[in-house]
């Protein structure tokens, strides 16, 4: 598996680095060789303030799947530990939709002692309208809708798209493809 450390805004150390690289080559044991984990580490606010928050951002690429968890606290070597056992359980969970996964390494113990999350019900579905029109109106709906994501076919290009709120305060859009 190979691991690919990125920092934004950060200023990582060779210490993280390393323990970084050593707790996730322990999870060499679910993926092929031609896995990669791309690690991402990102601190939120100035570093003088005393609301500075740090994110990382693990995601493991391995066939056609993406396991993915992202955390945030007050320390980046906290977050290895709440971020890891988050992917584990998410493995675990799924190992049997999973392609590309080794199917071995589920006859070893854990390497963290995580509770499987349950699995999630549907409770309600809801029938959205498409609207043709442009992203400045669509994210002007989603504010007036106080919703996090407003789902729209995009006049411009015709395709369904979807603009939410991210969590650094600015607005992201999806085109989904079909």
């Amino acid at each position: 598996m190979r691991i690919e450390i990125i920092s934004k805004n950060y200023k990582k150390g060779e210490k993280l680095d390393n323990i970084i690289n050593e707790k996730l080559s322990k999870f060499e044991r679910y993926f092929e060789d031609d896995a990669v984990a791309k690690v991402t580490l990102k601190q939120i606010g100035k570093e003088d303030s005393k609301t500075v928050k740090y994110e990382m951002e693990i995601a493991v690429f391995f066939g056609t799947n993406v396991v993915r968890s992202a955390v945030i606290s007050d320390n980046m070597y906290k977050n290895i530990d709440l971020a890891l056992p988050k992917i584990e359980g998410q493995i675990r969970k799924y190992r049997t939709q999973l392609d590309k996964i080794k199917k071995s390494a589920f006859d070893e113990a854990e390497l963290y002692a995580s509770t499987i999350p349950e699995e999630k019900q549907l409770v309600r579905t809801k029938t959205i309208h498409l609207n043709s029109i442009d992203t400045k109106t669509a994210i002007e709906k989603m504010e007036l809708a106080d919703r996090d994501f407003y789902v729209y076919m995009d006049s411009d290009s015709g395709m369904v798209s979807l603009v939410y709120n991210r969590e650094d305060g600015e607005v992201g859009r999806i085109e989904l493809v079909y």
